[in-house]
């Protein structure tokens, strides 16, 4: 096979389909974990076909914080099991599934006047407690550093913009953080893809049970029926339109966008407690495109379930405030470039508010033999997938290999001295690991593909070429929302989307 998607691709898979629609398993859903499910069950030998009414990550899988964290603030509340899981799954992508796409990034606390000795105690005792979760995965300090106390000069050094004033140093600890993760999604669909899967966007599950899917082409208006030994709803906060058996309590996490400059060239996830909490903090987070991303919220989002939910006034005060107590010069509403929010699928329980209900998945088969995989987190995805693959061949009776994901690198995975031979930009090996050559090839082979799609953005046309090529971006919002994040600044958008536009001007042109 091949982990190029694109409309050619699309058209002969559908065909496929229409020939032969009994299947081992379908995935319903195009986010972390239903490529993940997709990506499991390929690299089993099962025939796969996953579908997403939308894009890849179109949903919460494009809001996160982009962090892959090892479960430090779960130890808070007593949840060692998932936290210990988070600290493994950390490991497994940081050293083999994505190292292209994670790397190791300086957590920083800094020890301010508003931080009391015994808080300062706690949150070195979590850091403590966050190395022997380290250990105990077996993440070497190679990999990430073992914590620390660090000078003020550090502090500033790692967060400029700091406040000086009474700074007693702080507290650093390392942690992973993804590039991007509508980008890990992409990889994830690709390897899939790559290794046999039938990956469809744009179609939607008008109506399914534990056996049977009915597909809706959103291009065509076709519709396809399609049988399976089994069917996973991997739907995210949309899993009980699916499945009506169970009930969700989301959640809204909301997250700022500034320019870089504006905290003056941090390194570093800059960490300030929230008052009055011992295991919540807002993070300022170095992001993709010279940006810093400030976040987050975690307030319960009752009502009917948006595309794109949206931050409210209060959240966006809480961020500010919050950050601005360790800043010298306050940020105020004129410096935010954008904002996005994204919605945690919890599941409801009697009596807990939304920042205490346990992250722990759950796989549940319905009364229809329909099995739903639900909760969890981004960083966990990946045994989130396995379990759901687990129970799918147990409940259906299928025959398939054991789950290989442990081992499974993405497509472009590259690590430690074949990194460094990678003839190409650092930005474009964290995007695109070893087929960052491809679009320097591109490059060379175009002057014209090696100009950036707006003045002040690092992305090029040539990487607009590879996302319809290769990543299945089919709509202009594909390219800026999801294969680049251009699209969470406004401005940026307006200044890009002529050169998406023409991407696509010239795709057709080569195709026709």
């Amino acid at each position: 096979m091949t982990a190029e998607l694109n409309a050619a691709r699309r058209t002969a898979e559908l065909a496929a389909l229409h020939a032969n629609p009994e299947v081992d398993l379908v995935v319903i859903g195009g986010g972390v974990t239903g490529t993940g499910v997709a990506l499991d069950a390929a690299a089993r030998g099962l025939r796969t076909v996953l579908v997403e009414r939308n894009d890849f990550a179109h949903g919460t899988s494009r809001w996160s914080s982009k962090l892959v964290h090892g479960g430090l603030r779960y130890l808070a509340g007593g949840r060692v099991g998932i936290a210990h899981e988070s600290a493994v799954e950390r490991g497994i992508l940081l050293r083999t599934t994505a190292p292209h796409l994670v790397r190791p990034m300086p957590q920083l606390v800094p020890l301010l006047p508003g931080i009391k000795t015994a808080q300062s105690s706690l949150i070195r005792a979590g850091f403590a407690a966050g190395d022997a979760l380290r250990i105990s995965a077996r993440t070497s300090a190679d990999t990430l550093p073992r914590s620390r106390r660090v000078t003020e000069a550090e502090v500033l050094r790692l967060a400029p913009t700091v406040r000086r004033e009474g700074l007693r140093g702080g507290l650093q600890a390392w942690d992973g953080q993804l590039v991007d993760d509508a980008r890990l999604v992409v990889a994830l669909a690709r390897t899939a893809a790559d290794l046999g899967a039938t990956v469809l966007t744009r179609m939607a599950a008008w109506t399914a049970r534990g056996d049977y899917v009915l597909l809706r082409d959103s291009i065509s208006g076709e519709h396809l029926e399609v049988t399976a030994r089994a069917v996973v709803n991997a739907c995210g906060v949309w899993a009980d339109e699916i499945d009506d058996s169970i009930e969700l309590r989301p959640s809204r996490g909301t997250h700022l966008v500034f320019d870089a400059a504006a905290f003056g060239g941090l390194t570093a996830a800059l960490t300030v407690p929230v008052p009055g909490s011992i295991s919540r903090f807002v993070f300022a987070l170095p992001a993709a495109h010279g940006r810093v991303y400030v976040g987050l919220t975690d307030e319960a989002a009752p009502g009917p379930i948006p595309d794109e939910p949206q931050p409210t006034e209060s959240e966006i005060d809480f961020l500010l405030e919050t950050i601005n107590t360790v800043l010298r010069e306050p940020l105020t509403r004129k410096d935010i470039r954008g904002q996005f929010a994204g919605l945690r699928p919890l599941l409801k329980t009697d009596g807990d508010s939304t920042a205490d209900i346990s992250r722990e998945h759950a796989v549940m088969i319905a009364p229809d033999d329909l099995i739903t995989v639900v909760g969890g987190k981004l960083t966990t995805y990946r045994k989130m997938a396995e379990d759901a693959v687990d129970a799918a061949i147990a409940h259906a009776g299928l025959t398939a290999a054991p789950c290989r994901t442990k081992t499974l690198p993405l497509v472009g995975a590259v690590t430690g001295a074949a990194r460094d031979r990678i003839d190409a930009p650092p930005v474009l090996i964290e995007r695109y690991g070893t087929e960052a050559t491809q679009i320097v090839s591109a490059w060379l082979s175009d002057p014209a593909l090696a100009e950036p799609v707006a003045p002040g953005i690092d992305v090029t046309a040539a990487e607009f070429d590879f996302a319809i090529t290769h990543e299945g971006a089919m709509t202009v919002d594909d390219l800026l929302d999801r294969r680049t994040r251009i699209g969470l600044v406004p401005a940026d958008r307006a200044a890009a989307t002529p050169a998406a536009e023409a991407a696509f001007a010239r795709h057709t042109t080569l195709t026709t």
